[in-house]
């Protein structure tokens, strides 16, 4: 009798840990790859010029024949955003996701003006998914936007359970997170279990989505004119709380920002925000108003500099500039690396005179759609996992999240706190750490999917905190001599007298490409001595390094 040999699982991130966003989350044995999410990650600042940043899909092209298919837990842009990307960077098979996101991912390929074949099916919380040795079924969550599921694998080796992205709302805007499968799935065994820890260092119970209606209601009665009103787009159950608001107090709703009005448009489509037609209006018609009928819901939350929150704090809007009376509220909690973005906008608006809200203990006008501490423990003793790893957060939440699993019991030993590409395997319900995967970032800089490299990014950096040196030398080749004097300009850099630096280092360049003419040297030589001669000098003067790009005309 042959015996049978027992071949590992490998679990891994591509994106999602040690960060808010970006999430990807894979699942591998010899023959078989599936991908459950793909996120993007919005930049802050210090991404200058980046759209959106996304996993470095190395990886699943060198086992492009082993991808045979992408779960997608819920429709939040950090766990959809990168598909787009993705299904031109390889061939996806099959995309499985509940109702709403799957529109979302239909709305982006018609945007994207993708038309490939690709499978797209809907799953329920009954679907049961076989692919290969892989069998995968589904959980409902509470999350901000319907839909929201988890996943279970279950393998040869063992059942790995992901939770997506979670809260445990007892009072939520649509339905029950199912905790009876969850505990009927804890008393059945789970080996390996991956879970949300973006709120895992806050003590308690995150509020109840519910609890924000009444500040909401409050902020509408108090408003003595027009309200601008910022959340995420795919905060579908915010959304329809401030609709539900607005018809009690008979405003007109006026919608800005190109994903919020797509955003709007498709749940309406479906039933998820119910708002009578003759309650929205264009921007263009705001003047036929008196300001205290008008709410507007707007993108911007985040202090994104082209999102429509943004354009109307620098009065670059159109149809709505901010006027003494106008009340703008934030209903959205900052992500990690956006909070001075946020108070630049939040300073432009003072200054037009808004009265501006934003969440605080006094004014509890957003709740977060994932779990505390006391919503973790919880989780975990439901699922009662042999094995645990935080997913979905940065570093020190992730540690904190560990914490709380080792506290209830899990061994530490037991708990795996990983950065992206590092891989666990599971074989014979047994896990351990393992190898490592290609991994990265890629910067998208427009829609072009091979993205920016590390190097540009370097570039752009030392752009905007440095700014650059353009030397311009012209030469004739046959006589090797210098035509004219060096031209030099500097964009971006700050001395003390600019114009007598700007002769001296003019001289220096001059003098130093005079000597290097004498022998025998190339384009090459030239532009590194121009680069060099240039960064001592200004080194030497300001105590930073701008960026030097030597420019050769020559004369034959």
């Amino acid at each position: 009798m042959t015996k049978s040999i027992s071949m590992p699982v490998s679990i891994y991130a591509l994106g999602g840990l040690g960060e808010v966003g970006k999430n990807m989350y894979c699942i591998e044995n010899e023959k078989t790859l599936i991908i459950i999410d793909a996120g993007v990650r919005f930049p802050g600042a210090e991404f200058p010029g980046i759209d959106y940043i996304i996993p470095d899909f190395t990886h699943l092209k060198n086992n492009r024949k082993k991808v045979k298919a992408l779960f997608i837990t819920h429709g939040h842009e950090d766990h959809i955003g990168a598909i787009p990307f993705l299904v031109k960077s390889l061939n996806v098979p099959v995309i499985y996701a509940p109702r709403l996101a799957m529109a979302l991912i239909r709305n982006k390929f018609d945007e994207n003006r993708i038309s490939d074949k690709i499978a797209m099916l809907e799953y329920e919380e009954d679907t049961v998914v076989n692919i290969d040795s892989f069998t995968i079924s589904f959980f409902r969550v509470t999350h901000s936007i319907p839909d929201s599921y988890g996943i279970v694998i279950d393998t040869s080796e063992g059942r790995i359970i992901t939770t997506g992205d979670f809260k445990v709302d007892l009072t939520p805007i649509g339905p029950d997170i199912n905790l009876t499968r969850m505990a009927q799935l804890g008393d059945e065994g789970v080996d390996l279990l991956l879970s949300d820890s973006t709120n895992a260092e806050d003590e308690g119970v995150t509020p109840s989505e519910k609890n924000v209606l009444a500040a909401i209601d409050d902020i509408f009665a108090k408003a003595p004119g027009r309200l601008v009103i910022s959340t995420f787009s795919s905060n579908i159950s915010r959304i329809q709380q401030i609709c539900d608001v607005a018809y009690r107090y008979a405003k007109k709703i006026v919608i800005l920002g190109r994903s919020m009005e797509r955003s709007i448009e498709i749940s309406r489509s479906y039933g998820y925000i119910k708002i009578p037609d003759d309650m929205i209006i264009e921007p263009n018609e705001i003047k036929n108003y008196k300001s205290n009928q008008i709410v507007v819901i707007c993108t911007g939350s985040q202090g994104e500099p082209m999102a429509a929150l943004s354009r109307i704090a620098k009065g670059d809007h159109r149809d709505i500039h901010i006027a003494p009376g106008d009340t703008v509220v934030f209903s959205s909690s900052a992500i990690p690396g956006n909070g001075l973005m946020i108070d630049q906008v939040v300073n432009q608006l003072a200054r037009c005179g808004a009265d501006v809200v934003t969440d605080s203990i006094l004014n509890d006008i957003h709740s977060s759609g994932h779990p505390s501490k006391q919503e973790l423990r919880l989780v975990i003793k439901l699922f009662k996992p042999t094995y645990f790893m935080p997913v979905h957060g940065e570093y020190r939440m992730l540690l904190s999240h560990a914490k709380v699993a080792v506290e209830l019991g899990i061994p530490k030993e037991n708990c795996f706190v990983l950065d992206n590409g590092d891989v666990l395997t599971l074989t014979k319900k047994k896990v351990r750490r393992a190898y490592q995967v290609d991994h990265g970032c890629t910067y998208i800089d427009g829609k072009d999917i091979k993205g920016l490299a590390d190097a540009v990014m370097a570039d752009r950096r030392i752009l905007t905190s440095d700014g650059m040196v353009v030397v311009t030398i012209s030469i004739d080749s046959r006589s090797n001599e210098l035509i004219d004097t060096p031209l030099v300009m500097m964009k971006g850099v700050v001395t003390s007298n600019t114009k007598s630096h700007l002769v001296a280092l003019t001289r220096i360049v001059d003098k130093a490409i005079k000597e290097k003419l004498l022998t025998k040297t190339n384009f090459s030589e030239l532009k590194n001595i121009i680069r060099d001669v240039t960064d001592d000098y200004l080194f030497g003067l300001i105590h930073s390094r701008p960026m030097v790009i030597p420019v050769i005309l020559t004369k034959n």
